[in-house]
């Protein structure tokens, strides 16, 4: 086939962008501004400007002794393809924690963590549902059915947390919590997130 007979290659086109503020909370307070109302404050002028626009934003999380540049960190955070594929392609141990949404299981530091089915639940319903508070209402609502016996209330939700936390060691800050409000999971530099090829059935 000669050059003139190529295929021509489709145009590629902008799906959209992204904007990485390097910021931390206490940067943030010296500011006078909450670091998450600051989030909020840049998705709403975005859909003031451009109102069909589809927006998503998440604070990079990353343990204080976090070496490397901060836009490499939140690269890793937020899962970039690129950032992913060289950690993954290192020959020694990553560490961190992998939660494995296929095989239902959690690494930390490449050895599995002891959790039961619940905290595994638990854990999994709030990082897909990253960047969102999630109540303890929901969190009942969610992972018991309602003809269950052992149905929890609110403080036996704390209670599973405070086992799954525990569970998790020194990554323990992966699952903050709101006070007043419930608890949330926001995308951390430390965590790789493996989903399953095709959707699992609980994927809430």
């Amino acid at each position: 086939m000669s050059p003139d007979q190529q295929p021509a290659k489709s145009p590629k086109t902008a799906r959209g962008f992204a904007l990485y503020v390097g910021i931390d909370e206490a940067t943030a307070a010296a500011n006078g501004i909450d670091l998450s109302k600051l989030v909020e404050a840049l998705k709403n002028l975005t859909s003031e400007l451009a109102p069909s626009a589809e927006t998503y934003a998440a604070v990079a999380l990353a343990p204080e002794s976090a070496g490397g540049r901060d836009v490499d960190v939140v690269r890793l955070a937020l899962q970039e393809p690129s950032a992913v594929s060289k950690v993954r392609s290192r020959d020694e141990k990553s560490g961190g924690v992998v939660v494995d949404i296929s095989r239902k299981r959690v690494l930390i530091d490449d050895e599995p963590a002891p959790l039961t089915f619940k905290e595994f639940e638990l854990l999994q319903y709030l990082v897909l549902h990253k960047g969102q508070t999630v109540s303890r209402t929901d969190l009942i609502a969610a992972l018991w059915r309602a003809d269950e016996e052992d149905i929890p209330n609110d403080r036996t939700i704390d209670v599973h947390v405070r086992r799954l936390r525990s569970k998790l060691g020194r990554f323990e800050d992966i699952v903050r919590t709101v006070r007043g409000t419930g608890y949330r999971y926001d995308v951390h530099a430390d965590v790789l997130v493996l989903f399953a090829s095709a959707p699992s059935p609980d994927m809430f």
